[in-house]
């Protein structure tokens, strides 16, 4: 039961957080699309780049065992087709499924029609898993990770696509700077 209590009150403080950088706003995450609002881009690369380096670290402390967390396993083709109808359902709707939760608890009907989609979509996809069932499991290549595909060292890995973020934020700012 803390396990839940845990887990909920992180989900709120979390939405809470997407919610005041204003990302319920269907118009504000499609700006990205369109290179206008850079908002999103920011708040993940943040996230991403905040939990690698905590991970990394706690790693090489002792204090957290990294082979014990899951690493799902890759399916190229059905992993493709799947990113490129998520895509497509976040271009159409301005919406993704964390953000989408975020714009209906704030009473948007956006929010709501996005929920509803996703809702249709996952029961579709289970009701016609037996007829896709082969090809879901097609292109196995097990649990890859960055340091195994480029045979690159764990923490080179990590100080790579740590200055890849921080570049990526100065040319970000530069951008936002000409408008």
């Amino acid at each position: 039961m803390n396990g839940l209590l845990i887990a909920a009150t992180i989900g709120i403080a979390f939405g809470a957080a997407l919610e005041r950088a204003g990302l319920g706003d269907p118009a504000k995450l499609a700006g990205q699309f369109y290179l206008r609002d850079f908002t999103v881009v920011k708040v993940m690369m943040s996230a991403l780049i905040t939990t690698m380096l905590g991970a990394f670290w706690l790693g090489r402390l002792g204090l957290v065992d990294l082979g014990a967390y899951y690493v799902p396993e890759t399916y190229l083709i059905p992993q493709l087709v799947g990113g490129l109808i998520f895509g497509l359902g976040f271009v159409l709707s301005g919406l993704c499924p964390g953000t989408a939760c975020v714009a209906l608890a704030s009473g948007r009907i956006e929010g709501a029609t996005t929920m509803l989609g996703l809702l249709v979509g996952v029961t579709l996809a289970g009701l016609a898993f037996p007829g896709i069932e082969g090809f879901y499991g097609t292109t196995a290549r097990g649990a890859l990770t960055l340091p195994q595909l480029t045979g690159l060292p764990y923490g080179v890995v990590v100080a790579l696509v740590t200055i890849m973020g921080l570049a990526m934020f100065a040319a970000i700012a530069r951008l936002e700077a000409r408008s």
